[in-house]
């Protein structure tokens, strides 16, 4: 796809400074761009390469303007609006309506005249394919299960029975979602299984990552609200409830029966406890270990910042004395408290 300046600048509702004739047919980083794309810059950070700029235009702000030497849309949010410019120029076809031959499709599954089902997909007794939606090459729907209109499933995603997919999804390749979730008890030295009977319900515009999973609820469903992102190989236990456009980084572990907060940012890596409840608005940086609720919105870290070796090892020394100084100071408190 390619559109005009002029085009753009009416369907951002940005302000175009410069001639509007110029056609824009691809993104590129500013650092190398050429006539005929587009690149953006959101921070000073990024300024320097205005000077040399090469670009058909730039997507900036207006503190920035002055720095441009190429053809501008003005705009509020320069990032927000690269990715909508990205999206019309990289839009996908749409997928050719129809069940591939060699896909099972049970008799009294629902799929729409209009889904696209891709080959050796599988679709179990009473599942539905609303409108629009794509199952990729692999896929399997269990039994009872909903793919939401205009969702879009990766190959060789696995959906289990009874899980509920809301509209305009999009859930990439090898990713599981209503596995059973990690139940057990010790039972005279061995551990029993405990069947999981809940099932999982993801909100509208979700977008899960590859090769991540939500588990199935123990007796409640596990619960995605509307416009959550997780990234790759995220891990969400059972009965664990995500609340909406909550935002995970890469690895992030959350065990069972927590709930997260909407709007909530979650770095890479971090792990979660299980039956604790984080606010909304909360940011957790990486690689943090979250073992007690948040209460409060803001932002949360707990990792130890990398050092060279040998200081390392030095603070981790001091760390493991934290408690006898802590009642080392006290008696010495309570000393001075006596002597005044």
């Amino acid at each position: 796809m390619s559109y005009t300046l002029s085009q753009l600048a009416e369907m951002l509702g940005a302000r175009l400074v410069g001639q509007g004739d110029g056609v824009i047919e691809r993104v590129a980083p500013i650092e190398e761009a050429a006539p005929g794309s587009i690149s953006f810059v959101s921070s000073a950070k990024f300024a320097r390469y205005l000077q040399d700029c090469k670009a058909g235009a730039v997507i900036i702000s207006e503190d920035l303007l002055e720095l441009a030497t190429v053809p501008a849309l003005v705009v509020a949010n320069p990032r927000a609006d690269y990715a909508r410019i990205v999206n019309l120029l990289y839009a996908q076809p749409k997928a050719e309506a129809g069940i591939h031959p060699s896909a099972v499709v049970a008799p009294s599954a629902r799929v729409s005249a209009d889904a696209s089902i891709g080959a050796n997909v599988v679709i179990e007794a009473n599942a539905c394919i609303e409108a629009g939606a794509v199952i990729g090459p692999g896929c399997v729907i269990g039994k009872d299960s909903v793919i939401g209109s205009n969702t879009l499933l990766h190959a060789n995603v696995t959906v289990y029975y009874g899980c509920t997919l809301g509209e305009n999804c999009i859930i990439h390749s090898a990713s599981v979602i209503g596995a059973d979730g990690f139940g057990f008890e010790l039972d005279q030295g061995e551990w029993l299984k405990i069947l999981q009977v809940g099932g999982v319900k993801i909100g509208n515009n979700v977008e899960i990552g590859a090769c991540s999973t939500v588990d199935r609820g123990a007796v409640r469903d596990t619960i995605i609200e509307e416009g959550v992102k997780l990234d790759n190989h995220i891990q969400i236990g059972h009965n664990a409830r995500i609340g909406a456009h909550t935002l995970m980084s890469n690895g992030v572990g959350v065990a069972g029966s927590t709930v997260i907060g909407k709007h909530c940012l979650i770095g890479g890596m971090t792990g979660i406890r299980d039956n604790i409840e984080i606010a909304d608005n909360v940011t957790i940086t990486g690689m943090s270990l979250v073992s007690k609720s948040l209460t409060k919105a803001g932002s949360y870290s707990s990792n130890t910042p990398i050092d060279d070796t040998r200081t390392w090892r030095k603070n981790s020394a001091r760390f493991r004395q934290l408690d006898e100084l802590a009642k080392r100071i006290r008696q010495l408190e309570k000393q001075l408290e006596n002597n005044n």
